[in-house]
């Protein structure tokens, strides 16, 4: 079952989210195509030395430039009638893509996939990730989002596939890029992150917040998450969100500060390798998934914790 692969990128750069697709793809078990639509040379060259990958797909069309969906969908619908299946990682860029690939071959998504049990059947979380669906598709094609925590990363070097340049990514004249307003961050990005430190809404304000987080997450070397209602009350920005309506984390240490726990969060991050809790309720649902927690109020055990690393 050959596979084409949507490659996502940044900055001229592939996304480490690929490389989790591009293992999803291999467990088809056939062939392993990466379509590059819109980045640069340096990108298509940098996702033919992936391991796995037969071939990459290069498609530099100035419509295709920011990867406006709207574009994208029909350019790979057409590159369909040769592969059997289309994954994508399941972020907002492939989330905005797929649905739109699946409706124009007239077949349903395959959503967020956990794992491949056959050529055609996968896992899937439903209920917020409580309960794992099997399911088999019945269609000719197969357009697939990938859970990216869920697969593990193939190597960035190794590959040797040949580029092959595509066109096809005409202006559909739907929509247009405006603008891109991105935050600059020395930190990891919280998705690919090793450690997560993240705060709720019992620390109170955005200062309080900023004041225990931050040192913690320095020492760590860590990426800064938050719950919604952190969020909601506008401690962080909103692309600090973990949870099942921000973004999903898998770190090898989450560390949670002031997280109750609520089922919308524990969606998002409760796959993590080693999750430490801090919290004052000692019914708080966060200590049911945390492999190491403490009851202790976070004012004063944050600070404590932080000044002894």
């Amino acid at each position: 079952m050959n596979a084409l692969v949507l490659a996502e990128h940044n900055d001229g750069k592939l996304s480490p989210a690929t490389l989790a697709a591009v293992t999803a793809a291999g467990k088809l078990g056939g062939d392993v195509h990466v379509l590059v639509a819109g980045g640069s040379d340096a990108v298509a060259a940098e996702a033919a030395k992936v391991a796995g990958v037969a071939k990459v797909l290069h498609a530099g069309d100035a419509a295709l430039a920011n990867q406006l969906p709207e574009n994208v969908a029909p350019l790979v619908a057409g590159l369909m009638a040769s592969y059997d299946a289309f994954l994508a990682p399941s972020t907002s860029t492939g989330k905005n893509i797929a649905p739109r690939v699946a409706a124009l071959l007239d077949v349903m998504q395959l959503s967020d996939i956990l794992s491949v049990e056959g050529p055609k059947t996968f896992t899937r979380p439903i209920y917020a990730g409580n309960a794992i669906a099997t399911v088999e598709s019945g269609d000719a094609k197969l357009v697939i989002t990938v859970r990216t925590t869920a697969f593990d990363k193939a190597a960035a070097e190794g590959g040797s596939a040949a580029i092959e340049a595509v066109s096809g990514g005409a202006d559909a004249g739907l929509s247009s890029f405006v603008g891109l307003e991105a935050t600059k961050s020395e930190r990891p990005e919280l998705t690919s992150a090793r450690v997560v430190v993240s705060g709720g809404r019992a620390l109170k304000d955005a200062d309080t917040f900023a004041a225990l987080v931050t040192p913690l997450a320095d020492k760590l070397g860590a990426a800064i998450g938050a719950s919604r209602a952190a969020v909601d009350a506008g401690f962080i920005g909103n692309d600090h969100q973990v949870g099942q309506t921000g973004k999903i984390v898998a770190p090898e240490l989450y560390v949670a500060l002031g997280i109750s726990g609520a089922i919308q969060h524990l969606a998002g991050m409760k796959d993590s390798k080693v999750i430490v809790a801090i919290n004052k309720d000692p019914d708080a649902p966060i200590f049911q998934v945390a492999d190491y927690g403490l009851v202790a109020d976070i004012f004063t055990a944050v600070p404590e914790l932080t000044q002894k690393l």
